[in-house]
């Protein structure tokens, strides 16, 4: 029960923060579910309803999805999505908890810092952030850090950042179904966590407005932190 509720609480939260934010949900939960379930099941739970939190984001914004634009980061992203799986399945699990923690930091160092990169707003660095995405992602269910860098040295507005992030959230997170696979949770838990995503997206809506963008996205930042380093020390410990 005490992780059923833990589960719920996770996955209701970083829902919120989604809808609030428009970003931010595998950096929330993905460090928790990891604790909770362990790295395998934890990365693709972050995965598969990260998949669905972005799908439910494009439906209003996907006359600003850029296609051209998208098909770098899409393509390169294909490509390392089952080097990712396959790297995350031949590690043991100290490793693979260690690996997803220094994985978790050095995105948030990243994202915090909102890195400027010579060059990196251009297709090459579209190509480079699309193919580090695919790999994250899979292997630790954290890829948007390296589409907001380069999102950042683009110069892309929020307005614009927002559905294309969402519609690279959608693809990046199929393919990593397709190339993983599903968690293997009994039917309660899938229950528990499709009723906390619906909770967390009803309390994020009913916030939207009401919070200040700055707060919330150092809020994401401090959680995703928090777990990192947690994962981190708990693999570093089992090493």
């Amino acid at each position: 029960m005490a992780g059923e509720v833990g589960l719920a609480l996770v996955v209701a939260v970083a829902g919120c923060v989604q809808w609030l934010t428009g970003m931010g949900f595998a950096l929330v939960a993905a460090p928790a579910l990891v604790l909770l379930l362990g790295p395998a099941d934890g990365v693709l739970l972050a995965i598969c309803a990260g998949g669905v939190v972005s799908c439910a984001g494009l439906v209003g914004g996907w006359r600003r999805v850029r296609p051209r634009d998208m098909v770098p980061f899409v393509a390169a992203a294909v490509c390392t999505v089952p080097v990712g799986t396959w790297t995350a399945a031949r590690l043991s699990e100290p490793v693979l908890m260690t690996v997803f923690g220094a994985l978790v930091c050095g995105a948030v160092a990243l994202v915090a810092r909102g890195a400027r990169l010579p060059g990196f707003g251009g297709p090459g660095g579209a190509v480079v952030a699309g193919g580090a995405g695919g790999f994250m992602n899979a292997a630790a269910g954290v890829g948007g850090p390296p589409f907001s860098l380069y999102a950042v040295n683009a110069g892309w507005p929020m307005r614009e950042f927002v559905p294309n992030a969402q519609f690279y959230g959608v693809v990046v997170n199929v393919v990593s179904v397709a190339s993983g696979g599903l968690p293997g949770l009994d039917v309660r838990e899938w229950c528990v966590a499709g009723g906390a995503l619906f909770v967390g997206a009803l309390v994020g809506r009913g916030l939207a407005g009401r919070v200040p963008e700055r707060g919330m996205r150092w809020l994401v930042l401090a959680l995703a932190l928090a777990g990192g380093v947690v994962a981190l020390g708990k693999g570093v410990w089992g090493l």
